[in-house]
């Protein structure tokens, strides 16, 4: 029996889709594998010479699970012989810069740690910062906003022009207080005020223990204002001026070998995506992901919860 015309087209067609397919397939397999085998040998490589850490905490700050857990495999690393800690970040909550400043100063009590400030560190950015043993600044770095702040919103008036009305039974007045659907009480008030003095004075003995300043000396800082490098490092809120270069240099000066590399330490991928796109992406190293691309708009900021020590949160 001859095959018609219109079923050999369709062989044909199907062929060649089927040859696509398979094409498609192995580009992401042989992609897959460059991208296991260029992550395994930069991660042995990391681990096995010796060299200087460098580790960037940048943009908001929250509670980091990653990053404490990388700045705990560095301080168990014995390649790793010193650490820089470059900070760029306008702060974030309170509890993440304290959860990421415990982290700095048990990897500082085992290895010399500096921090090389960026455009910015301020507010939790500077809790971090003074975890290390020298502050290194630019001379136009932003530095200091020490202090507390809770902010919330109140949409009690939109909510009376719309004409909704909230009712609520609650055990007790101060239970989910301060609300946004009604104006605050001074009762609620009183409340989040002694919880914010109560975090403020903690932050102000963490600075006072950590820089060479009295206690009275760093009230008078703490009033929420930032400071250029030059100021900071005049008011004793940073050691030296200077980057990358002076921060190495303090190393050596602390017995660290002056040949040794800096060597970043970057954020282990949780996973890898089964799109080509997203492993195309990583493997040439650009970025990828809409938690990256959130990140950059700085659109966390919106989100955050608790006491914040944030310079300017977004509104």
């Amino acid at each position: 029996m001859s095959i018609r015309a219109d079923d050999l087209i369709d062989r044909r067609r199907l062929r060649r889709k089927l040859t696509f397919w398979r094409i498609v397939a192995f580009a992401v397999v042989v992609l897959a594998i460059a991208f296991a085998t260029r992550w395994l040998l930069d991660e042995a490589g990391v681990v096995s010479s010796e060299h200087i850490a460098q580790v960037k905490i940048t943009g908001t700050i929250t509670e980091d699970d990653e990053l404490i857990e990388r700045l705990d495999r560095i301080r168990k690393a014995s390649a790793v012989k010193g650490v820089i800690v470059t900070i760029d970040s306008p702060g974030g909550t309170t509890v993440g810069g304290e959860a990421i400043y415990e982290a700095v100063r048990r990897l500082a009590s085992e290895k010399p740690v500096v921090a090389q400030v960026g455009t910015l560190a301020a507010s939790a950015g500077y809790m971090i910062a003074s975890a290390t043993d020298h502050i290194i600044a630019r001379q136009s770095s932003i530095v200091g906003s020490i202090g507390v702040l809770f902010q919330y919103p109140d949409v009690s008036g939109l909510m009376e022009k719309l004409g909704i009305k909230l009712e609520e039974v609650k055990s007790s007045p101060l239970k989910a207080e301060p609300s946004p659907f009604k104006p605050t009480s001074e009762e609620a008030r009183t409340m989040i005020r002694s919880m914010i003095l109560d975090s403020y004075a903690w932050f102000v003995d963490l600075v006072t223990e950590r820089r060479p300043l009295s206690r009275a000396q760093v009230l008078k800082l703490a009033d929420g204002s930032v400071f250029t490098g030059r100021q900071a490092a005049e008011n004793k809120l940073v050691d030296e001026l200077g980057g990358e270069l002076e921060a190495k240099a303090w190393l050596v000066s602390k017995g660290v070998a002056e040949n040794l590399e800096i060597v970043e330490w970057k954020k282990r991928d949780s996973g890898g995506s089964l799109f080509l796109p997203e492993v195309a992406a990583r493997f040439l190293g650009a970025p990828s992901g809409s938690a990256d691309i959130l990140r950059e708009l700085g659109a966390e900021r919106i989100f955050l919860d608790g006491l914040l020590s944030v310079w300017q949160p977004e509104k």
